[in-house]
């Protein structure tokens, strides 16, 4: 059965830090791409983050700089570190795996954790 498991969100002061884990199981972890996508109210899911399964990373562009994703393949756990947190970051986070195996793909998701920003 395959599960993420988000956890780490919460309500934090603007500059502030979080670190978001996700806990993977289920699948070959390793073989896939990890996301991080969120979801503010009344706007469309956006991607923050990915991590290929060597370790390359890609950004959106307002995260760069603040933001960082990891993974520890030994753990089957991706990692979001948030710095200097805004309010406008402000959203539901869900983690995401990805792979692309000839004609099929596989994604799944996790239940997201919610990260709120505000003094």
């Amino acid at each position: 059965q395959v599960q993420l498991v988000e956890s780490g969100g919460g309500l934090v002061q603007p500059g502030r830090s979080l670190r978001l884990s996700c806990a993977a199981s289920g699948f070959a972890f390793s073989n896939y791409v990890m996301n991080w996508y969120r979801q503010a109210p009344g706007k469309e899911r956006e991607l923050v983050a990915s991590i290929t399964s060597g370790g390359t990373t890609n950004y959106a562009d307002s995260m760069k700089g603040r933001f960082t994703i990891s993974r520890d393949n030994a753990k089957n756990t991706v990692y979001l570190q948030m710095n200097s947190l805004k309010p406008e970051d402000t959203a539901v986070y869900y983690c995401n795996a990805a792979r692309t195996l000839g004609r099929n793909e596989f994604r799944y998701w996790g239940q997201g954790t919610q990260v709120t920003v505000s003094s």
